[in-house]
């Protein structure tokens, strides 16, 4: 598979924030430690191995081996596991919601940027050891974001009711989801075997954590991938002094929003705090814990607890606790020995948020890893860009704007007014100049007419291009339809299509091919040429 790469900047699809955060911009340099070089790495791993106790390291591979127990795991993850007991080994961790089946292809270049992170730091320092792991978004409770995924432009839906955390979910009515999904597929081998994985998948677990893990399993046990899931009551029991400190002070929420006042002032912000990031979880309930009246108050129920209660209540449950956006990360880095997260751009944005509390309750911060992102192409596709004089860059344009653009270089008459408009503007100027010298009332006439003209000649501009446009429909309809193919719903790819549609073409070496070919330290856009 052939690689091309696009500066993430020149793509259209990339916040100001990250494009400053690559470049390595001083503005955000108090928002983040090491950076994803080989110096930072290794400053990461010196930070980590003596901040991540041998304690941890046995409650997390005996939480592993207990997730693991109905799960049939390669040789390489069963040994990646074993490893982490060791204090020379550490984590490169990418997370995700249970998205059925995948969800957008995007979840696949996550953990392959975990996977070929963890080799190319094998490679520069082998006296350590670097697990890639997946961090299941169990807990996550909003269901209408992780119920369907697309495929072949329609969208296949889980119709379901939903209360609690999303890998609770109990797993129905999936018989109609997977004959939706078969009547759509082709009859290769390769559609044979997207249909018996999604039975197994779906039909043979009980739930959607169990489902998700088999399904990612499948995939990337082969490359030693290990997958966490956090709803453990074990791992849980670890972070009590955390959540302590969230229910006391509001650590979090003074901390974020510190850094948000600052953050502001240059950049969108990403995720703001509440006054405590914690739910309450429990079987089909995921609800806020708020503080009012002397009490915390599970949000939309009965419960409440006096400050005694709850820290009661955590002592003796401390899996009904359940961190948010702001409080998850702080608790995946409690309990891993990771140097690295891998994640996409509006990850990367709000954990840029989250440096200053890291610092209050120290714990190291990771080193953020922006994830590969990739469009794959064709030689077909190829073939048809060259026809209509198009490169795969411009294909990122706005649809209007490539067509507009394009229309113009191919008309066999010009279609740009600029020159008539600077002439026009001179001419205007010397008028003004010359109604200021004479009667200065009227210079309000004068602009009326220069802008009343401007306008004239933006409409004619705009007609000719209407008209332009309607004698090239044929080419204009190619280059949109190529465009469409390449960028559905007028958005990148990897947002919106689903691994198995692009797994229907290639087939079994579609994985080994994106491991090969995603370099999650080139930070670049990856075009992958097939």
């Amino acid at each position: 598979m052939e690689v091309q790469y696009i500066p993430f900047k020149e793509t259209g699809y990339f916040s100001n924030l990250i494009c400053d955060y690559l470049d390595k911009h001083k503005r955000l340099s108090e928002f983040y430690g090491n950076h994803p070089d080989i110096e930072g790495f290794r400053n990461q791993i010196e930070l980590k191995k003596t901040s991540f106790s041998n304690q941890s390291r046995s409650i997390l591979t005996i939480a592993l081996k207990n997730q693991y127990k109905s799960t049939k795991s390669s040789e390489l993850t069963s040994s990646n596991i074993i490893l982490l007991e060791s204090e020379n080994t550490f984590t490169i961790t990418t997370g995700h919601q249970l998205n059925i089946f995948t969800g957008p292809l995007y979840f696949l270049y996550k953990i392959v940027s975990a996977i070929n992170t963890a080799k190319f730091l094998k490679s520069n320092f082998p006296r350590y050891d670097f697990v890639p792991l997946y961090w299941m978004a169990t807990e996550d409770h909003d269901f209408e974001e992780i119920n369907f995924f697309n495929f072949k432009n329609q969208k296949i839906k889980w119709n379901k009711k939903s209360n609690g955390a999303v890998g609770r979910l109990p797993l129905s009515n999936f018989e109609s989801i997977f004959e939706e999904f078969s009547t759509l597929l082709n009859e290769s081998d390769d559609a044979i075997y997207l249909k018996e994985l999604f039975k197994k998948a779906y039909f043979s677990h009980s739930n959607l954590a169990d489902a998700t893990r088999y399904l990612v399993n499948e995939l990337f046990g082969d490359y030693g991938l290990v997958i966490i899931d956090g709803d453990d009551s074990n791992l849980k029991q670890q972070f009590i002094p955390i959540v302590k400190d969230e229910l006391h002070n509001n650590t979090s929420y003074k901390c974020v929003s510190n850094v948000n006042e600052k953050l502001a002032k240059q950049y969108k912000i990403q995720v703001n705090p509440r006054e405590i990031n914690l739910f309450y979880l429990d079987d089909q309930l995921r609800e806020r814990i708020i503080y009012e009246n002397e009490r915390f108050v599970v949000h939309n129920t009965s419960i409440s607890f006096s400050k005694t209660e709850i820290l009661k209540e955590l002592e003796n449950f401390p899996e009904k606790f359940s961190p948010n956006v702001i409080m998850r990360p702080v608790y995946q880095e409690f309990i891993l020995p990771n140097l690295c997260y891998i994640g996409g751009g509006g990850e990367i944005a709000y954990w840029l948020q989250l440096k200053e509390y890291f610092d209050v309750v120290q714990i190291p911060f990771p080193i953020l890893l922006l994830r590969n992102s990739a469009l794959f192409v064709s030689v077909k596709q190829v073939e048809k860009a060259t026809k209509l004089g198009v490169t795969i860059l411009d294909l990122f344009n706005n649809q209007n704007t490539l067509i507009t653009k394009k229309i113009k270089e191919q008309s066999d008459i010009k279609i740009d007014f600029s020159e008539q408009k600077a002439h026009l503007i001179v001419q205007f100027k010397q008028l003004k100049e010359l109604a200021i010298k004479t009667d200065k009332s009227f210079l309000g006439a004068v602009n009326a007419q220069e802008k009343k003209q401007l306008n004239g000649l933006n409409m004619l501009e705009k007609k000719l291009l209407r008209a332009q446009k309607r004698k090239m429909i044929e080419y204009v309809d190619r280059l949109s339809n190529l465009q469409n193919e390449l960028f559905p719903k007028q958005s990148l790819e990897e947002r919106y299509r689903n691994f198995s549609e692009v797994y229907e073409k290639i087939g079994l070496t579609m994985i080994p091919d994106l491991v090969t070919s995603l370099n999650p330290l080139h930070q670049e856009f990856h075009i992958l040429n097939y």
